[in-house]
């Protein structure tokens, strides 16, 4: 339990992140090696790493952008309150189904190949001139929607706002970080809103292992890897591009389909 632990928490920190989806990965890794399901106590720790992950990186950005906002010197705010209610709808009404109807292979594979050849559309075809200054309300609904429409996994909350931003002119690292400043309010809403099912769980089920949790140790890794994978996406970003995630997306959804007919 420990190892998978481990692993979960890699997954989650990096794929949270990275335009490779993170939900589709946590459906994957038990899909591939049949390891079962660790819990909701589990699965609301591991949220919960990546959460801190993106409040820690980005709480000087916070600070200025709530100053700012309310001494009238920028309207941040209040682009990213625009765009989050999207997702806030979809999130609210279609959750459930989201988590139990779409979670089959092939439709994984589908979403990555195909939002994956849009990235690439976007990031290639696409002029990228713009700073995150230059949105308006309406720019900035309109990558609330593509957050709202990551709701499928495979599709990734960050490569979906990622692509949005692009289509709307930003530049590579405009688009990745007006696109993790989007996700911090609907991450932490989301996993406030699974973290009240905590107290349900039977406490004997919250230990294992050498008397650790397994979750406190995902936790911690999702959040490391997490705020690593968030640091080194945007360096990367000030000169390189999407390919090699579109590469990795596109790859990723070839062996679910390979492995799905041959266990099929």
């Amino acid at each position: 339990m420990i190892f998978q632990a481990i692993v979960y928490g890699l997954v989650q920190g990096i794929a949270e992140f990275l335009p490779i989806s993170s939900t589709a990965h946590l459906i994957l890794i038990p899909y591939f090696f049949h390891w079962q399901d660790p819990g909701l106590t589990f699965d609301i720790f591991l949220h919960l790493g990546t959460v801190v992950a993106i409040l820690t990186f980005f709480i000087k950005d916070w600070i200025k952008i709530f100053k700012d906002a309310f001494r009238g010197k920028s309207r941040l705010l209040w682009w990213i309150i625009v765009a989050s209610i999207p997702a806030a709808i979809v999130g609210y009404f279609f959750e459930s189904k989201a988590e139990t109807t779409l979670r089959a292979p092939l439709l994984i594979a589908a979403t990555l190949f195909v939002f994956g050849v849009i990235l690439y559309a976007v990031d290639r075809f696409i002029g990228h001139i713009k700073k995150i200054k230059d949105l308006g309300f309406g720019k900035s609904f309109l990558i609330g929607l593509t957050q709202a429409i990551a709701i499928i996994p495979g599709v990734s909350r960050s490569g979906a706002t990622m692509t949005g931003g692009m289509l709307v002119g930003l530049k590579r690292k405009s688009a990745a970080r007006f696109s993790f400043l989007l996700a911090t309010p609907v991450m932490i809403g989301a996993t406030a809103f699974k973290f009240k099912d905590i107290f349900e769980v039977p406490k004997g089920e919250w230990f294992s292992g050498f008397g650790l949790s397994p979750g406190i140790i995902a936790f911690a890794i999702a959040l490391v890897s997490g705020y690593l994978a968030i640091k080194y996406l945007l360096r990367y970003l000030g000169k390189g591009s999407f390919t090699p995630f579109v590469v990795y997306r596109i790859l990723l959804a070839a062996v679910i389909v390979i492995f799905y007919l041959l266990t099929k």
